[in-house]
């Protein structure tokens, strides 16, 4: 079955709403195995309404809309079914009554135009509203159908699982669903990881129907995602096929995969220092903070984490951390920062990051200019040079994860 969804309300095209419900609506079809093929935003027209429910329906089974039931003048996807079903509306009584009943339990007077949510397009059914006033709507039209739902999230969310999936299920007389894993990676262009994934892609695409298929989704400062979609009959089915996925596109990436949908860099390098018995400590010049700050954000990082110092100025990371006498934006500070952190800070793992965020030069450096020095139980410290661009805020982003991601890299080595 495929399904569409008409995300209704000028606001939304204004940019004043950001249109959650659309997302909501799209994941639930496809956990129930329902294809979303289009989404489709509309202002508050009649006419226009009309046109994207009549395209909607001339290219999929069933239109899910949300918005446009509420009681005020702009509120008009009630009169668009209606006009594209061919039919009149007509006032339900008993949904007039509970609108009524509604504001009589809360001792408010109901509002003339709150009596129009009680409307009903002609051979069409109502989904009853249990936390508001607006009910939704089951509209046939010929073989198809569409469901109209308020635009109020906790409303349509109810809505949605109460009455809306169980009747496209039935409709469908499909069992299945469709799931996605994210695998998150770090240090490549999209460019450059889809020539690394091409072998798989080009043995999916001869594998025809069914097979899993694979995206790239760019993520700002987040690195570059690969979203693995399956559709299988049942969820173990599904899970079988997305960790068998998962492993062949871990044997072509190795390391550059360093998690798995909303996973962070700071969980993996949490994850691995948990499971290694070890502990951290950060010095962080031009980051500023920024990698501390993330490392707490992460439920139970007192478990791993020591601290941190913010070495912005130079004489803090010769008196403090006891880096020699002489230049700091240098890959011999930043091992000496980390060495000097992990001693101070009592850890068993030092991460340092020095450099030149911008705008003006340093010490004779250009912006973008980064090191990150590792501190680990075995062997001397050391640094890499971190190759970072963009302004200010990007080049202190970035180069966080880079840091991040290098230490990573190290304790896997390490083993």
């Amino acid at each position: 079955m495929r399904a569409e969804i008409v995300a209704i309300g000028t606001e939304l095209l204004l940019g004043q709403v950001v249109d959650t419900n659309s997302a909501f609506i799209a994941e639930q079809l496809a956990g129930s195995g329902i294809d979303c093929v289009f989404q489709t935003r509309v202002g508050d027209n009649l006419d226009r309404i009309v046109e994207a429910l009549e395209i909607a329906l001339s290219r999929s089974d069933a239109v899910v809309t949300c918005g446009g039931l509420g009681p005020t003048q702009d509120d008009i996807t009630r009169e668009a079914v209606a006009r594209v079903m061919g039919v009149t509306l007509r006032r339900d009584p008993g949904l007039l009554e509970v609108v009524e009943k509604f504001f009589a339990a809360r001792g408010r007077n109901m509002a003339a135009s709150n009596a129009k949510q009680a409307d009903l397009p002609e051979g069409a059914s109502a989904i009853p509203q249990r936390r508001g006033t607006a009910p939704g709507l089951v509209c046939p039209v010929g073989e198809k159908v569409v469901y109209c739902l308020p635009g109020v999230p906790d409303e349509l969310r109810e809505m949605v699982g109460r009455a809306v999936l169980p009747d496209l299920r039935a409709r469908s007389g499909e069992q299945s669903v469709i799931v996605s894993r994210t695998l998150r990676t770090w240090g490549l262009s999209e460019s450059t990881l889809a020539e690394v994934v091409a072998p798989r892609l080009e043995h999916l695409d001869r594998a025809g129907g069914g097979a899993p298929t694979i995206a790239f989704l760019a993520s700002g400062i987040e690195g570059i995602k690969l979203r693995v979609t399956v559709k299988a009959p049942d969820a173990a089915s599904a899970e079988v096929a997305l960790a068998r996925e998962e492993s062949e596109l871990r044997h072509l990436l190795g390391t550059r995969v360093f998690a798995v949908d909303d996973e962070t860099m700071e969980h993996a390098v949490g994850r691995l220092l948990l499971g290694r018995g070890l502990t951290l400590a950060v010095a962080e010049s031009f980051t500023g903070g920024l990698i501390a700050s993330r490392i707490v954000a992460v439920a139970g990082a007192s478990r791993w984490f020591r601290g941190g110092v913010v070495a912005y100025a130079a004489e803090v990371k010769h008196e403090v951390l006891g880096v020699p006498p002489g230049p700091v934006v240098t890959a011999e500070a930043a091992a000496a920062m980390a060495a000097g952190v992990r001693r101070l800070l009592g850890a068993d793992v030092g991460l340092a990051t020095t450099g030149v965020a911008g705008p003006d030069p340093q010490e004779g450096r250009a912006p973008g200019t980064a090191f990150a020095g590792v501190a680990l139980l075995a062997g001397p410290p050391d640094a890499v040079a971190l190759r970072l661009s963009g302004d200010r805020a990007r080049i202190r982003q970035i180069g966080t994860i880079s840091a991040l991601d290098e230490l990573r890299r190290r304790l896997l080595a390490a083993g």
